[in-house]
């Protein structure tokens, strides 16, 4: 194992065992039979380790759904979705430190300071994603809001993690369910739909208000 996961792993293994961090670095280097700077070497912090941790966990799972066969062929949609089944099963071998790390990251949990890289992380992936989406027409480009689509996503990721953490269906399937329902939806507003037409045609009318119709003349026309 290389040290820097073996520091991961111890550092999972002691807050799993004692519901806290370590007391010091100096301790826990020393406890992995570490020198300090060794420690230093590969995170700057009991923090950074988590900080890292959440990280790889979004860019291990946007790595695998990237290679699987059929990426290519998904739609944005599809990618997406397959994003957020890959990472509640990528979650499953960490259950039990994820549980820990929410409930210590404190209320709010869209922003706390072990998961600004992961958020990172996870825009590339969902920016990358919905740009393919608008080149596809799949998702459609609105001016000042388009920007907001991956903040709507990063919210429905804080959702999934928090219901994932309290889910006790089987299999997590409330879970499954609840990701289908949450993305769908939000992708739903994302893409064309009745307001987009509306919008339309009110600037195609201002584009071309100028431009009168002789009405009576068409009555006539067509009385005829």
């Amino acid at each position: 194992m290389a040290q820097r996961e073996k520091i991961k792993a111890a550092y999972i293994d002691y807050v799993l065992s004692n519901n806290e961090q370590p007391k010091s670095v100096y301790a826990f280097a020393k406890s992995l039979k570490l020198k300090e700077e060794e420690f230093y070497q590969h995170f700057n912090s009991f923090e950074a380790i988590e900080v890292g941790i959440w990280s790889d966990l979004i860019h291990q799972s946007a790595e695998k759904v990237k290679a699987q066969e059929v990426y290519a062929e998904y739609s944005t949609r599809e990618r997406i979705l397959a994003f957020f089944f890959t990472l509640t099963e990528e979650m499953k071998a960490q259950r039990s430190f994820i549980t820990y790390s929410i409930k210590h990251a404190g209320k709010g949990f869209t922003t706390p300071k072990v998961l600004e890289k992961a958020k990172a992380g996870f825009e590339t992936f969902i920016s990358d994603e919905l740009n393919y989406g608008i080149e596809q027409s799949e998702i459609i480009e609105r001016k000042f809001i388009s920007r907001k689509y991956k903040d709507a996503l990063w919210l429905q990721f804080a959702f999934i993690v928090n219901f994932w953490i309290n889910d006790n269906s089987e299999g997590f399937e409330k879970t499954d369910e609840a990701i289908e329902k949450g993305i769908n939806v939000t992708l739903d507003l994302m893409s064309r739909g009745p307001i987009d037409n509306l919008l339309e045609y009110g600037k195609f009318l201002a584009q071309h208000g100028k431009e009168k119709i002789n009405f009576g003349a068409w009555r006539s026309h067509s009385g005829n």
